[in-house]
């Protein structure tokens, strides 16, 4: 009786949820996810029945990562709170059948709303837009099949009050951009494959009917990325055409993503010569062809810059600072810069420059002083060598941005120079061997399982600990090798050999991962291309201290011919709650029963990738870890065994799991084998975007481009 009436008493002093205020209570709610919220939780009780259908979680559904969301919830959703949603975003869920759409026409009240990634035809597009009359914000994609004529008067009248459009091509059209009279904001995403399935080549002219002049004069943002390919060019040119012709007034904000080369022609260069005289730019992206040897920024004018991205220029230093920064004068607004890939953007000129010089400290220290703002800088892809002058390394000058929240650069950028210059590696375990031939032997080296004695081992007077010292607020950081590429290229066939990695790059190893474990509220993390990494102890101190880690990528870590770091890896595996996206590149790879147990401490992850030339997996350890991890909807794995092999373990991942998760989807497939673009276009283009294609996403586009 005494226990009983002390738990009793402990029960009657204990907090009561429902005893919170309503704005406490509508805030925990607002983690919830609505479909939870709207089928689940308001059945508890009245209180709860009441706060779930309140205006401020109902006017935002957010549908794009809810991957147990089935056709019939979203049925049953849209019935209770259709009239209530202003907001809709359903990017991404390839897996619900076209038909889903039909129930969105229960949203009358509509104003945003995001399709990209979801099956709609013409004519369901066309049966829902109908009944959108206050739609003012649409995303969709462009499939072959798409036929505008199917679109019928009331589609056209709700199209023409759209004010933000957000179009992804899958084949040569306009799409509903002709509809648009009124768009202000125009994001175009060209992923358009040059041959069909059955081997045609594709044409880029579009289909005739399809000719309709597109309405440009009230645009504001213009944002177009291509995949590569000839085709994709050719069609952006058409929508370029209108442009060129007459630039609209308002326009602030013109960006081309285009990898490789994209050559200008007479209307390209008319349009930028027209931009010039007639607007005022907040945002400015352009393919380097356009931009290298011309005096264009010299002559474009801009109001309150905020993005900027020159990937891939032959921009030198000087002209960076002389004809964009202007002396430090209108930069203080810039947010978010890319200058990935431009080899001379910190030297003062790039005619008799080698790009392995070093860089000049002055123009960097312009930079920062400049634009002291920055919350997302992007220098990866190129050799930024810092001199021996003392308080000039480029760790100490970028520790000034405090407001950084995302960064990338290259693993030459970090090391200290005296490290490098002074005492050149002279063991074995630091060499990285060049080729695939004989391995290299080397002992198995314990690591420090705390942090004390790591911080023994490490000298914490580095430039680049310093650095993660002082940016403690970083959210993504990205440290690639500047000779790094990925096996797995866009549209071609896996590579098989890898660039050295550079020599200044040698000396930074396991301490220089430590140091990233200062970050405390680190959400992304990319590590390409560190020769000397030799056990991987620093990943441990990272699973410990980057509680908030939800995105990891490894590729190419230490020497080539064995993973030096598995052990450490399945340390720090087992303290990763909150890991949802796991992408890992190394030759050599075994994905065997002890890996995928310790992976299977990763209770949040959802997505895994593994690209491994050569490398191996254990179907049964497979099998074991999808029925343990329940989150888990996205595996794929591009190994070095036979296709009979793959083939049977996908088959049997899809046979066990595909009926409780509507959202999975597997492809396990021989990375060496001919086939693989044609395996690789079936992904659905947020995995191949988001995690199994490497690429650098630091200030890849702007900034709340889209909603």
């Amino acid at each position: 009786q005494e226990v009983v009436s002390e738990e009793s008493e402990e029960e009657s002093n204990g907090v009561n949820l429902m005893e919170f205020s309503d704005e406490i209570l509508l805030h925990i709610l607002s983690y919830v996810p609505c479909t939870d919220l709207v089928l689940n939780v308001r059945r508890t009780c009245r209180k709860l029945a009441t706060l779930c259908l309140d205006k401020s979680l109902t006017h935002t559904v957010l549908l794009q990562k809810d991957y147990k969301v089935n056709k019939d919830k979203v049925k049953q959703l849209m019935r209770d709170i259709g009239k209530e949603i202003y907001q809709l975003n359903m990017a991404g869920c390839y897996w619900l059948p076209s038909s889903t759409i039909d129930h969105v026409t229960r949203c009358k009240n509509l104003v945003k709303l995001n399709l990209s990634g979801c099956h709609v035809t013409s004519l369901r597009l066309s049966k829902m837009l109908s009944t959108l009359q206050h739609l003012r914000s649409l995303a969709i994609d462009v499939n072959p099949g798409f036929d505008a004529s199917q679109l019928s008067s009331e589609c056209k009248a709700t199209l023409s009050r759209v004010l933000e459009l957000k179009q992804t091509l899958y084949t040569p059209s306009y799409g509903v951009v002709p509809c648009c009279t009124s768009l202000e904001k125009l994001l175009l995403y060209f992923e358009i494959l040059d041959r069909s399935r059955e081997g045609f080549m594709l044409s880029g002219q579009l289909m005739v009917g399809e000719s309709n002049v597109p309405h440009y004069q009230n645009l504001r943002i213009f944002y177009a990325r291509l995949a590569p390919g000839y085709v994709n060019q050719e069609v952006v040119r058409l929508y370029l055409a209108v442009l060129s012709d007459r630039t609209p007034e308002n326009l602030h904000a013109f960006l081309i993503s285009a990898p490789g080369s994209f050559a200008e022609t007479g209307a390209t260069k008319n349009l930028l010569d027209s931009m010039a005289r007639n607007v005022r730019l907040d945002a400015l992206q352009l393919p380097k062809a356009w931009i290298n040897g011309s005096g264009l920024l010299q002559h474009l004018k801009f109001n309150n810059p905020f993005y900027f991205s020159f990937s891939r220029c032959t921009l030198s230093g000087g002209h960076l600072i002389q004809r964009v920064i202007n002396g430090g004068k209108d930069l203080k607004s810039l947010t978010s810069l890319n200058l990935s890939g431009c080899v001379h953007c910190l030297a003062p000129e790039s005619l008799f420059r080698k790009a392995e010089d070093d860089i000049d400290s002055s123009i960097l220290e312009s930079l920062v002083v400049s634009c002291c703002n920055l919350r997302h800088l992007n220098l990866s892809a190129a050799h930024h060598h810092s001199s021996e002058s003392i308080g000039n390394h480029l760790c100490q000058l970028l520790s000034r941005l405090k407001h950084l929240l995302s960064l990338a650069l290259p693993v030459c950028s970090i090391t200290d120079v005296a490290a490098s210059v002074e005492k050149p590696p002279t063991t074995p375990n630091v060499l990285v061997p060049q080729t695939f031939g004989r391995k290299v032997r080397i002992g198995v080296q314990t690591y420090p399982k705390n942090l004390a004695d790591q911080a023994n081992q490490k000298v914490e007077s580095s430039v680049f600990w310093a650095l993660m010292g002082s940016l403690r607020f970083l959210e993504t950081l990205e440290i690639i090798g500047s000779s790094f590429s990925s096996a797995m290229p866009r549209n071609e066939p896996a590579i098989r050999n890898s660039l050295p990695p550079c020599v200044r790059a040698q000396s930074v190893g396991d301490s220089e991962v430590a140091a990233i474990s200062q970050l405390t509220y680190l959400q992304s993390l990319t590590l390409a291309q560190l020769p000397n990494i030799l056990t991987g102890s620093g990943l441990v101190n990272i699973g410990l201290q980057c509680q908030h880690l939800r995105t990891l990528s490894l590729a190419n870590l230490g020497m080539m011919g064995k993973v030096v770091y598995m052990s450490a890896l399945m340390d720090m595996l087992k303290h990763c709650k909150c890991l949802r996206d796991l992408r890992l590149e190394q030759p050599y790879f075994c994905a065997g029963a002890q890996f995928f147990q310790a992976l299977s401490h990763c209770s949040s992850l959802q997505r895994l990738c593994i690209v491994s030339r050569s490398g191996t997996l254990q179907s049964d350890a497979v099998m074991s870890f999808m029925a343990n991890c329940l989150e888990v909807i996205m595996c794929h794995m591009f190994v070095g065994e036979s296709l009979t092999v793959c083939k049977n373990l996908q088959q049997s991942i899809v046979r066990s799991f595909q009926a409780e998760r509507p959202a999975l989807n597997v492809v396990i497939f021989p990375l060496l084998h001919e086939d693989l673009t044609e395996v690789i276009r079936d992904v659905p283009m947020r995995h191949l975007d988001e995690i199994t294609l490497f690429k650098s996403r630091v200030a890849e586009e702007p900034p709340n481009l889209w909603w």
